[in-house]
């Protein structure tokens, strides 16, 4: 048997302040989260983004079209009833941030490597308090703690949607500190991407691409840029 799946009921979906923010009513009725939470957002072009989501559906609906309204939903009734743990689960990606990870070899990799990353960790050391320490292989190098706590009280003093936005720029991108530099508009969304593969391009390079990974490549680059507008919507 297949499984139930929602088909479009509205005709328009409105954007409009509510208490404690802004919400989305289709033909009137107001938008719950899944969890069937209030869908209240921080901002008018958030929630102007979410209808525009919903207006946009035609015969079934497909979250997977919805990236501010999964994200805002995420924020809701995910990370608001555990706040503490996503903060420490994102701000544990400063431990082994991928910019501190560095090739032994061959000398280009090496070479583009620090040409890309050392001045995004010269950045964080300046801008954020956090001088991170990189290394050549894979074995675990201890951060400072201070560093460590410069960043963790970056992460803590977001709000659950930024929060929200930026999980997903540091787990897929694997660095905290790019995803910060997003957030802090040091980097653009692309800039970090680029940043954030430069060993996979290194290797398609050498090899060639594979059709598969090519795919999801492509499906994690357009879930980067998602992630970076959310943040950006919520003011």
């Amino acid at each position: 048997m297949s499984a139930w799946k929602a088909k479009r009921f509205w005709t328009a979906a409105e954007a409009l302040a509510c208490d404690g923010g802004f919400t989305v009513l289709l033909d009137g009725r107001a938008v719950k989260t899944p969890a069937k939470a209030a869908l209240v957002v921080p901002t008018l072009a958030m929630a102007q983004a979410i209808a525009a989501e919903w207006d946009a559906q035609t015969g079934e609906v497909r979250p997977a079209t919805m990236p501010v309204t999964r994200a805002a939903n995420s924020a809701i009734d995910k990370i608001i009833p555990q706040r503490d743990e996503v903060v420490e689960i994102i701000a544990a990606y400063g431990q082994s941030d991928l910019l501190c990870y560095r090739a032994i070899g061959p000398a280009a990799l090496v070479e583009r490597q620090a040409a890309g990353w050392d001045p995004v960790l010269h950045w964080a050391a300046e801008a954020l308090g956090a001088q991170l320490v990189a290394t050549a292989g894979v074995m675990h190098v201890a951060q400072p703690p201070e560093a460590l706590a410069r960043l963790t009280a970056r992460v803590a003093g977001m709000t659950e949607f930024q929060l929200a936005g930026l999980h997903d720029l540091v787990a897929i991108s694997g660095s905290l500190v790019l995803a910060l530099a997003v957030t802090e508009r040091r980097l653009t969304p692309e800039e970090a991407w680029a940043l954030s593969r430069i060993d996979e391009n290194w290797q398609i390079e050498q090899w060639g691409a594979d059709e598969e990974a090519a795919e999801m490549e492509a499906f994690r680059h357009v879930a980067f840029n998602d992630a970076s507008r959310f943040y950006a919507l919520c003011g």
